[in-house]
């Protein structure tokens, strides 16, 4: 079958290590079931993978990609929850979660096969491309309002670093959650397009805000950690999921986070509860992932090169067909 997959890892050019073409066909296993892909959708995770971060050389080569909705062996239409091993289902109880792609074959194929408690129903509403951007990094951005900041409808939420997938889901998530959402991007279309999605305002980074707000969703890490605990009210949370600019702040503002009672909370994907909530919350209001690109399978390295980039705003999707 045709996959995108990590030959070889480059942790300097980590494109150099991608490889499309033909892989073997996934290996029937008791307690799992095998999906025919029809979208999966880009993560940095994928890059990261590249370069060898969660991926062990021994590993290789493995098929990437965590996200993606399909037909199961029953002809459903179905949802991937992408972290393996999160209750023992279909791996043991001993084997410690995962992601796909760091110890199974990912997403990007024409079929994967994954524990059957990792499946859910897509529901009809969405369509295959949208409901493949769920998982991850919708998910995360789920999980980092509604669970770890805990905001509540008429709060006020900082989403830094508008383009991104967490960062795009963040706001569409927060509008149509009747939270007061402010953003911040360098590039001005995107500020521009952040405001189309829902954001109230959108500054450039740095930037005074009118009002502190109840809770930060940070991905971006060094550039804006000083920001981020500067925009917050006092007893706010933040809450990381990533830094893409580095985990080294210059200034780790420890003074004003613990003069302030401010909450720093570390945030890694969802549950697979998270993502049913998720998909019902996406049906029932009419909210739905932004999509910058769908390609299809064989045109993998552009939907890769544009997101290393940092170009696009919200995901990148694959088609298998």
């Amino acid at each position: 079958m045709f996959a995108a997959y990590a030959a070889r890892i480059d942790r300097d050019q980590p494109l150099n290590g991608l490889e499309l073409g033909e892989r073997p066909e996934p290996e029937a296993r008791p307690g799992w079931t095998t999906v025919t892909v029809k979208a999966a959708s880009l993560n940095h995770h994928d890059l990261w993978s590249l370069r060898g971060v969660g991926l062990p050389e021994g590993k290789l080569p493995m098929i990437l990609g965590c996200d993606a909705a399909g037909i199961d062996e029953d002809g459903n239409e179905v949802v991937l929850h992408s972290v393996i091993g999160q209750t023992g289902h279909g791996v043991g109880p001993d084997e410690p979660r995962s992601i796909l792609t760091e110890h199974y074959q990912g997403t990007f194929a024409e079929r994967v096969t994954v524990p059957r408690w990792n499946v859910l129903p897509k529901p009809k509403e969405l369509s295959f491309e949208e409901a493949a951007c769920l998982p991850t990094a919708w998910l995360t951005a789920y999980r980092m309002l509604f669970t770890n900041a805990g905001v509540r409808p008429g709060d006020s939420v900082l989403v830094q670093g508008a383009g991104g997938g967490v960062a795009t889901a963040a706001i569409a998530l927060g509008k149509a959650a009747g939270l007061r959402v402010f953003a911040t991007s360098r590039d001005e279309e995107k500020r521009k397009r952040a405001v189309e999605l829902g954001a109230v305002e959108a500054f450039e980074p740095g930037a005074r805000l009118p009002q502190r707000v109840d809770a930060v969703i940070e991905t971006v890490g060094a550039a804006t950690w000083s920001h981020s605990v500067k925009s917050l009210r006092p007893g706010g949370t933040l809450v990381i999921s990533g830094a893409t600019s580095g985990d080294r702040p210059a200034h780790a503002e420890l003074t004003r986070i613990f003069f302030l009672e401010l909450k720093v909370v570390g945030s890694t994907m969802g549950s697979k509860d998270e993502l049913e909530d998720l998909l019902s919350f996406c049906a029932a209001t009419g909210v739905r992932p932004v999509v910058d690109q769908v390609l299809p399978l064989d045109r993998a390295r552009e939907g890769f090169e544009r997101m290393a980039t940092g170009e696009l705003f919200g995901k990148i999707v694959l088609k298998t067909s």
